[in-house]
């Protein structure tokens, strides 16, 4: 039985979601799974309807746009009093409604813009029931108003292949469709493999995200194409998938999450309801809401997608590693990083166990020399010394551990790493980057920045303690967890409250008089769970 959420944060203060989006009388998708979606994720959900349909689990017996008036009337009086911090749109029952809804949002995205707010918009471009029925009156759509408009366009296999105006035969026809249609709308694509089309991996659930870089929203993995790739869950009851999944995304990036999180994030809760589902009438049945997902093995498995030649037989989805690495056994505990030579004896010296050095300047003259140096200290007092990046001087040098950035991924030799018996750190920022991250089956993983910091130029803002929390209750243990980025005394007690494993601190040493004195504090109170509390 997979493992169902049933932790739920306050209710107040909730962020706004809006749907815009057609009614399903059956309950089970359009608007009434947009809602249910939407409050089972923590938001508060509004709601603006484009038609009223008279359907069921097993037919749509009829559909009826509101009129034109009524629609903007709707979405006038919304963004009067409830500011949406993301929007999803779902059934358009026509193209007067697309270019309604197109022209009404281009005008308030100026307006919100202008006012430095960001609103992401999801774009679920419906077009038939799970039933089989077709639900825009057998008119042709055309999505173009949106062009530019858009943070992520969501079409199934089929709605994939009406948009690319052609049939899609194989997994390159697909890659090269979303691709275009990326292209064409300005917009991040998310093709979802759910409904088995033919030349999709039928085994797998096996969705295709074509990133863009979003105006607002920056992202270490913007302009990529990945596959993301789950066990695919037998069952009929199905209905309203394509609205859930869509909603969840504008939930989970309601609450602060970057477009690749909230696809993973919603992902997984697409899957965890599909488990639980059931089945209400004669038709397939629903969705069960399970809460935010925080069963790591409900969460896709990613792929880096650099070539269109990738084979659909080389996924495994089972979360084995494809290479080891040293696990480490006891707690890390208060765990510095410096970048001098002279501040990590001192810091040995003192005690630490674990210890990073991270030189960033690969051109200094000296790099190779202090690298030499800090293994033999660590050495000299029986310490876990890491090196950060320089990972072939590590393996020359036989260094304890090396730390690695997401970006360094595509670059250093994971393999070559894994047969030299060293230790991996993993840095991550994000649920997508986690996944990245845990596929390699590092010794630990480090999460940040959790605090403002000005020790490096970050490319995504500070997670915060919330964010940190949901981290920690994903991984659940599976591996050591590592909090970083403007972590001293003044939130050491708060971090720790997270149930985070352990804490990496920089300025809190390197900046402080007696760095020594500095670091026996934090370990002190790290140890007694005392702290002056946060910021």
């Amino acid at each position: 039985m997979a493992k169902v959420n049933t932790s739920r944060q306050p209710t107040g203060n909730r962020p706004l979601v809006w749907t815009i989006a057609g009614s399903d009388s059956g309950g089970g998708a359009g608007i009434q799974a947009d809602l249910a979606c939407m409050l089972d994720l923590e938001t508060h959900g509004c709601s603006a309807i484009t038609a009223v349909t008279a359907q069921s689990s097993v037919t749509v017996a009829a559909v009826e746009a509101v009129s034109d008036d009524m629609l903007i009337a709707q979405l006038d009086t919304l963004a009067a009093d409830l500011m949406p911090k993301a929007i999803k749109i779902g059934l358009l029952a026509s193209q007067t409604q697309i270019n309604i809804v197109a022209s009404w949002l281009a005008d308030k995205l100026a307006t919100w813009q202008g006012a430095n707010l960001t609103v992401p918009v999801i774009l679920d471009p419906v077009m038939v029931a799970t039933c089989g029925d077709a639900l825009a009156n057998g008119e042709q759509l055309d999505f173009a108003p949106f062009k530019g408009l858009l943070t992520l366009i969501t079409p199934n296999v089929s709605e994939l292949a009406i948009l690319a105006g052609r049939q899609l035969s194989t997994s390159d026809d697909s890659v090269k469709a979303a691709t275009s249609i990326a292209a064409l709308l300005q917009t991040s694509v998310l093709a979802k493999g759910g409904d088995r089309g033919p030349n999709w991996q039928q085994d797998n659930a096996r969705d295709l995200l074509v990133c863009r870089q979003v105006k607002g929203v920056s992202s270490l993995h913007s302009d990529h194409t990945f596959w993301l790739t789950s066990l695919r869950i037998v069952t009929e009851n199905s209905h309203g998938t394509g609205c859930t999944l869509s909603s969840a995304i504008a939930a989970v990036m309601a609450h602060g999450f970057v477009l690749h999180d909230a696809v993973v994030v919603a992902k997984a809760y697409v899957s965890l309801g599909l488990q639980n589902s059931y089945q209400p009438g004669h038709g397939p049945g629903c969705l069960a809401r399970c809460g935010w997902p925080n069963d790591v093995a409900s969460y896709p498995m990613i792929e880096s997608l650099l070539s269109l030649d990738l084979s659909l037989s080389d996924v495994d989805v089972s979360h084995k590693p494809a290479y080891a690495f040293s696990q480490i056994a006891e707690p890390l505990g208060v765990y510095p990083v410096v970048a001098d030579i002279d501040l990590l004896q001192q810091l040995l010296s003192a005690g630490a166990t674990t210890i990073q050095l991270r030189v960033k300047d690969a051109t200094d003259p000296q790099l190779e020399q202090k690298i030499v140096a800090a293994v033999a200290l660590g050495r000299d007092h029986c310490a876990k010394v890491f090196i950060n990046d320089h990972w072939q001087l590590a393996i020359k040098h036989q260094a304890y551990g090396v730390h690695l950035g997401q970006e360094d991924l595509f670059e250093s030799n994971l393999q070559q790493l894994s047969q030299a018996g060293i230790a991996l750190g993993l840095s991550s920022h994000s649920y997508f980057e986690i996944l990245l991250a845990r596929q390699h089956h590092p010794s630990y993983i480090a999460f940040g920045h959790i605090f403002p910091t000005t020790t490096k130029q970050m490319p995504s803002a500070p997670q915060g303690l919330g964010k940190l929390a949901r981290y920690v209750d994903l991984m659940h243990g599976e591996l050591p967890i590592v909090a970083i980025g403007g972590i001293d005394a003044s939130n050491l007690a708060a971090v720790k409250a997270s149930g985070v494993d352990d804490v990496a601190v920089v300025r809190a040493v390197t900046e402080a008089n007696s760095p020594a004195q500095a670091y026996q504090i934090l370990v002190d109170e790290w140890t007694l769970g005392a702290g002056h509390g946060a910021d």
